[in-house]
């Protein structure tokens, strides 16, 4: 996978969103896409197409096959392109016959249509990045979050990869000591004990780091799947009210009745740039209903699966032994206490609530974000640097961190050659993340969730 060559075949896709716009790109890549263009590109002046210097753009007519239309030209010459081959963007005016006619143009020369991911896919088979890296190109085309955008660009720019590749010479070393006691063992004879303990002390440095590594990953993989937030207790405290006025917008049904809420509703919402999906969970009582009693056990669910809690009373109510069973549930997990309908309570209202706040007035409000996002990430500083949010990842190095330690308690009680392929494993499970070792079945799953043109 090292170094740039080019495929057979030329490929094309429509680069840009669906839809109308101001500009609309067709890309072409492949072995000879420059002579698509000389075909269907007519620049202004007296310059030919076969002249373009790399990377610049030209003004001139683009063959549309039943139309003509006035955009750009650049050529990007390889092996200093995004996949690694020849490209050739044409910039057009957004409408989307328009960018559809120039794409069946260019079927019409010879390129065929790229399937999803195909460019990416080519810009790994061309060495331009490593698997890992494509993995944070889609992150970041699907984020919704800035925070998911951040850790995508993260992992796109190969903080993880190089890490890997750390870990990987790390372990290259140990097999290469080992080797050299196998193949000279008369000179290693005397001191194979010391030998031995010296690869294992290596073993167990490159085990510490992958674990700490690996245990990134609860707090990560939050920034992609989104912090679950559960709000909950007894019927008729403001739940509702107070999942709308965080979401800025009415989305569960309000009403003075207790048990409105039947089913979960939830919502999504990003504070300081990082996803929590709200859950505004059916009232925890004895009920009779029975549609009520569904929507009671998904709620407690809901509640035991959750991120954080978000317990809110109404002391204008009064605690009751419905709140205590929900107080009960929430042993361990992270949580809120939260008083709502603030604007009714007097000054002098003694309460141990975590926060005070008014769904009518918004009251305590921001508070109740700064708290949620504490309980979910804690102090944490290195979030700008987060990239481990991956389950194929995690996986990769759950599984690397097994074979080392595997290699690890053989030392001293296996022979070296044993210990060697212990390590070997190792190396080769952390080749899935970056792409070395990944299978075929590997590769074609990831690029199958990118985009046509991308």
């Amino acid at each position: 996978m090292n170094g740039a060559r080019c495929m057979e075949d030329n490929i094309a896709a429509i680069a840009t969103a669906a839809g109308k716009g101001g500009v609309a790109i067709v890309r072409v890549s492949g072995k000879s896409p420059l002579a698509i263009a000389a075909k269907m590109f007519r620049p202004v002046g007296n310059i030919k197409v076969e002249d373009f210097e790399p990377y610049k753009m030209y003004a001139g007519q683009i063959d549309g096959g039943s139309f003509t239309d006035f955009g750009l030209c650049v050529y990007f010459q390889a092996p200093k392109s995004y996949t690694g081959e020849d490209i050739i963007e044409f910039h057009c005016h957004g409408g989307v016959n328009i960018a559809r006619g120039i794409l069946k143009k260019t079927f019409s020369l010879g390129a065929r249509s790229a399937e999803k991911g195909e460019f990416t896919r080519r810009a790994f088979l061309n060495g331009k990045l490593s698997l890992a890296a494509a993995e944070g190109i889609a992150d970041m085309i699907n984020a919704e979050s800035d925070a998911e955008v951040r850790a995508g660009y993260n992992l796109y720019t190969k903080l993880l990869t190089d890490k890997v590749n750390a870990f990987q010479a790390e372990l290259t070393t140990v097999l290469a000591k080992i080797d050299v006691t196998i193949d000279y063992p008369d000179e290693y004879e005397e001191d194979l004990e010391k030998e031995t303990q010296e690869i294992k002390r290596l073993l167990e440095r490159t085990a510490k780091k992958l674990n700490e590594l690996a245990l990134r990953y609860n707090t990560e993989k939050k920034i992609k799947s989104g912090v679950t937030v559960a709000l909950c207790g007894k019927p008729n405290t403001g739940k509702s009210s107070l999942l709308n006025t965080l979401l800025g917008y009415e989305k569960a049904i309000v009403s003075s009745v207790a048990g409105t809420t039947r089913d979960a509703v939830e919502g999504t919402i990003e504070i300081e740039g990082r996803k929590f999906n709200l859950y505004d969970t059916a009232g925890v009582r004895e009920s009779g209903d029975q549609i009520e009693s569904i929507g009671i056990d998904r709620a407690e669910k809901i509640i035991r699966s959750a991120d954080v809690a978000v317990f809110v009373a109404d002391l204008t109510q009064g605690l009751s032994e419905e709140d205590a069973r929900v107080l009960e549930m929430l042993k361990g997990k992270p949580l809120i206490k939260v008083i709502n309908k603030s604007d009714l309570l007097n000054d002098d209202t003694d309460t141990d609530a975590d926060a005070l706040v008014s769904a009518h007035t918004g009251e305590g409000i921001a508070r109740l974000k700064a708290l949620l996002f504490k309980k979910a990430y804690g102090a944490q500083e290195n979030l700008h640097e987060a990239f481990l949010i991956e389950q194929r990842h995690y996986n990769a190095l759950t599984r690397a961190n097994e074979a080392v330690n595997r290699a690890i308690g053989a030392c001293g009680n296996e022979p070296l050659e044993i210990v060697a392929l212990g390590v070997k494993e190792t190396w080769d499970v952390l080749g899935e993340i970056t792409g070395e070792t990944a299978t075929e079945t590997i590769i074609g799953e990831i690029f199958s969730k990118f985009c046509v043109g991308k």
